[in-house]
């Protein structure tokens, strides 16, 4: 079983996440802890967070009070209500919110049904609950719960997934760049759908890379080609162009147009397609700034780069939902998603302040040293192959995995040429 602990400050994002999930038929809510009993009313979102909000009151120093949880055994395993019900409370107990408020949903939206629990860390004192470590802690009750309920161990998978195939941003102070980038391209077209070359430097740019069509004469005839480059964490370009050549056939100009057009066809009628339109809209609409719409995505497995020219204005929008492996533009899911729609919500605002209204002081950026990132192994992992036993990681790996998953990474690409322009109002004024 893998458990993926995720922690935000959007308590009524969380409980409408999972509501939609309800009201659409894809979702079941299977238990309370010291809350009301489920109900079928029109307001029981709003009685839930009326029996939230004293805990949350009483305590105004944690940022991010609340916990989405889910816990996600493996598709072999058979388990019935009553199971899942059990092993929500054994793995609370566990980590300590026994006597916590929760509300326990189980999902039925991919092929693998899996719960997700909603709970926030602050108690009727006012004390958080200690969280130090939870997430080394949340592998060793994840394994005591598949030995006390037999539930197929996610060791030995996730042991074997690591061993297939690693995605790792690439580095590029290190001098096997052509090895760090053909690790990526190699294999993305296996497990991700994306049709066109923009999705597809949407994608790549978790990874620091960027690719560019090129276009050269060969006897006299016109051949189309694709160079890769690495990139720095601001998104500039930082080594020398790379063929596509030199990755071997499947990582041709030929071979992509192909992915592209398979992928077309997919992503127009895939029908978790709505799915992933109410989880964004729900996000948008319950969240005040773009920090925290990216961060409630990601919550959900579902990465946001945002396309703006030099006036910081939004050209293009891309969502990369993880747990389904697709990309999709901003217009590809609708009008109400696209770039226009979003500049409108955001006016003339800077685009890290308010979406609806308002100025906020912008959050200090947080560095994770070495000591850091081991103990703070909270964020949303948004591969599979991620989601189990981090002791068969390299600190040294998982903090590219940590990386990738940043929400305060942005990319902010020319419309021509996609080079990186740094504008913040803020020096403008001074």
């Amino acid at each position: 079983m893998i458990a993926k602990i995720g922690k935000g400050s959007n308590l009524m994002g969380a409980l409408s996440y999972n509501q939609l999930k309800v009201d659409k038929g894809l979702g079941t809510i299977l238990s309370t802890n010291n809350l009301p009993e489920p109900s079928n009313v029109v307001n029981y979102i709003a009685q839930l967070y009326k029996h939230f909000e004293p805990y949350l009151l009483l305590n105004n120093k944690t940022e991010k009070n609340v916990r989405h949880i889910s816990l996600n055994p493996n598709p072999i395993d058979n388990i019935d209500d009553n199971t899942f019900n059990e092993i929500a409370q054994e793995y609370m107990k566990s980590m300590g919110y026994e006597n916590q408020p929760y509300i326990v949903y189980k999902h039925s939206d991919i092929e693998r049904e899996h719960i997700h629990i909603v709970t926030v860390c602050t108690d009727l004192y006012g004390k958080k609950i200690d969280d130090k470590y939870d997430h080394l802690k949340s592998m060793k009750v994840c394994r005591d719960i598949e030995n006390k309920f037999k539930l197929t161990s996610s060791i030995n998978q996730t042991n074997k997934e690591s061993k297939q195939i690693r995605f790792t941003p690439v580095d590029y102070t290190k001098h096997n760049l052509k090895a760090q980038i053909a690790s990526v391209i190699r294999h993305l077209p296996k497990y991700y759908s994306y049709d066109g070359l923009g999705s597809y430097n949407a994608l790549l740019s978790l990874f620091n890379i960027r690719v560019e069509r090129i276009e050269t004469s060969y006897n006299g005839q016109s051949k189309q080609g694709l160079i890769y480059f690495a990139l720095n964490e601001k998104g500039e370009k930082v080594s020398n162009p790379f063929k596509a050549s030199l990755f071997g056939k499947s990582a041709s100009y030929q071979e992509l147009e192909k992915h592209f057009k398979s992928s077309k066809e997919k992503l127009k009628f895939f029908p978790s397609k709505v799915n992933l339109k109410q989880t964004i809209e729900i996000a948008l609409n319950t969240t005040n700034t773009l920090q925290e719409f990216k961060e409630e995505l990601l919550n959900q497995g579902i990465n946001v780069v945002l396309f703006q020219n030099k006036d910081s204005r939004v050209y293009g929008i891309t969502f990369i939902d993880h747990n389904l492996k697709n990309v999709y533009k901003g217009s590809q899911l609708g009008k109400d998603f696209s770039a226009n729609i979003f500049n409108q919500k955001m006016g003339e605002v800077d685009l890290q302040l308010p979406i609806n209204s308002g100025l906020v002081k912008r959050k200090k950026r947080v560095d994770f040293d070495k000591k850091e990132s081991k103990e703070s192994i909270e964020v949303h992992p948004i591969f599979d192959y991620f989601l189990s036993d981090f002791s068969a990681v390299k600190s040294v790996d998982f903090a590219a995995f940590f990386n990738l998953l940043s929400i305060d990474r942005e990319y902010n690409y020319d419309e021509f040429d996609f080079q990186l322009v740094i504008k913040q109002k803020r020096r403008k004024k001074r």
